[in-house]
């Protein structure tokens, strides 16, 4: 395929006939090679541009890492495109640094030949450009397509003159593209028309509070937690539980109070993880009527009024890196571990869903109602990393503040719910952005 002298033109073509909507480019230097794996950038900020499958913990080899998979597929000197089953992420938290690897492992069409080590005596500055550049492509439905062009050819020349004209945004060491069609949309135009949502929402004023079913037709919503489900269907967003941004690429926060919830992950270790949220509540939770809840505001390194206490084990406060792949967030009372959420699950979770977010804030009138108001201001952030969240937890920006509940549990038919909720005050949002903006919706 190389031989052809594809142009990036041509090249974004036959990627977006393939499903890309995003394009990024990685220029490579000696280093990137086989053996050395590629080196995409010092901080987990690459996470949001490459989607990635579930994250493991790897503590066997020398430096532990975290290890998550990728549904990548080279493209084949016939126009095909041949899948590398062995490619994934690495991560080094220690450091921190992102890496891609095993990206030729198991697929016969990747261009093997030149990315093998460069022998000792041919070396030259390790970390320059050496004029490859690996391109990738990504699909709506999270595949990631590649091709490598060589020093000197069209593609590489192409890539050199866009970058020097100092327009492409990059994220660590990867290169925004132009976007693949016009279905594709840049990171400045998904903005413009998300703000032009929501100045059109905020025109409607005074709306009832709705909620979109699977088929995506509006039912009317009694409930007092109606804020986000009528603003999630004035959007044509439809509820999932998906970590997938909501609404081009945007995660969708409405915000009725002083605090915000970021993410509702269940625990996946201690004894809420092994035995489940009925058995959790039994045990540790506070009878109030019919009821049993488990509630209260949780700080790392402060025991609430429960006797429980939120920790971070494995995480470097000071260097803000994880030095423990295993570690997590901990909730635990009386040194046995409650409940846990391991740094694999949370860096999955927040890696997808906190790239780019929007919060709005909005007003509720309950006679006649429930009517929400979604007047603003909106604020926006852009990217984060999931040390930011970490640090903001540590130092009590963001704390625990789980609902969950068993009503009627002496009836014949109890409902439970789970609700284990991260939150932080609306002020504090922009410590858990590197960008982070308030825009009005009406003059």
């Amino acid at each position: 395929m190389e031989q052809l002298q594809l142009s990036l033109v041509v090249l974004t073509e036959v990627f977006g006939k393939a499903g890309a909507v995003r394009m990024l480019a990685k220029p490579l230097a000696q280093n990137d090679n086989s053996k050395q794996q590629i080196y995409l950038g010092g901080s987990f900020d690459v996470l949001n541009e490459i989607p990635f499958g579930h994250v493991q913990p790897d503590d066997r080899g020398k430096v532990p890492t975290f290890k998550a998979p990728l549904d990548l597929s080279w493209l084949t000197a016939d126009g095909q495109f041949a899948k590398a089953p062995g490619a994934q992420l690495i991560l080094y938290p220690r450091y921190p640094e992102v890496r891609l690897s095993g990206f030729l492992k198991g697929c016969t069409a990747a261009p093997s030949e030149h990315m093998r080590p460069v022998p000792l005596d041919q070396r030259g500055d390790k970390n320059a450009w050496d004029g490859r550049v690996l391109f990738l492509g990504i699909t709506g439905d999270d595949r990631v397509l590649a091709f490598l062009s060589l020093p000197g050819s069209v593609l590489s020349r192409n890539f050199e003159l866009l970058r020097a004209g100092g327009g492409l945004r990059s994220t660590g060491r990867l290169f925004a593209l132009p976007p693949p069609s016009p279905l594709g949309l840049t990171p400045p135009e998904t903005r413009d028309a998300l703000l032009a949502a929501l100045r059109d929402i905020a025109g409607l004023g005074p709306t009832p509070s709705i909620r979109l079913n699977r088929e995506g037709k509006s039912k009317p919503y009694a409930a007092t937690n109606g804020g986000g489900y009528t603003l999630e269907a004035l959007l044509g967003i439809r509820p999932n539980g998906r970590s997938e941004p909501d609404y081009l690429g945007w995660e969708i926060k409405a915000i009725g109070s002083d605090r915000v919830t970021l993410m509702t992950p269940e625990p996946d270790g201690g004894f809420y993880g092994e035995n489940g949220v009925k058995s959790f509540l039994l045990k540790y939770g506070r009878p109030r009527g019919a009821d049993i809840y488990f509630t209260g505001t949780h700080k790392v390194g402060v025991q609430n009024a429960s006797g429980h206490k939120l920790m971070l084990q494995g995480f470097d406060a000071m260097k803000q890196k994880i030095d423990d792949v295993n570690g997590g967030i901990v909730l635990m009372m009386n040194d046995v571990v409650t409940a846990s959420w391991s740094y694999a699950a949370l860096l999955d979770h927040w890696g997808r869903k906190h790239a780019q977010a929007a919060y709005v804030k909005y007003e509720k009138q309950s006679n006649p109602g429930p009517l929400y108001s979604f007047t603003g201001p909106v604020m926006l952030g852009t990217g984060t990393d999931f040390g930011m969240f970490l640090s903001a937890l540590e130092c009590g920006l963001v704390v625990y503040d789980p609902a969950p509940k068993i009503a009627d549990v002496h009836g014949a038919r109890p409902v439970i719910k789970a609700r284990s909720q991260f939150r932080v005050r609306v002020g504090s949002i922009g410590r858990l952005y590197h960008a982070f903006e308030t825009v009005k919706l009406l003059p």
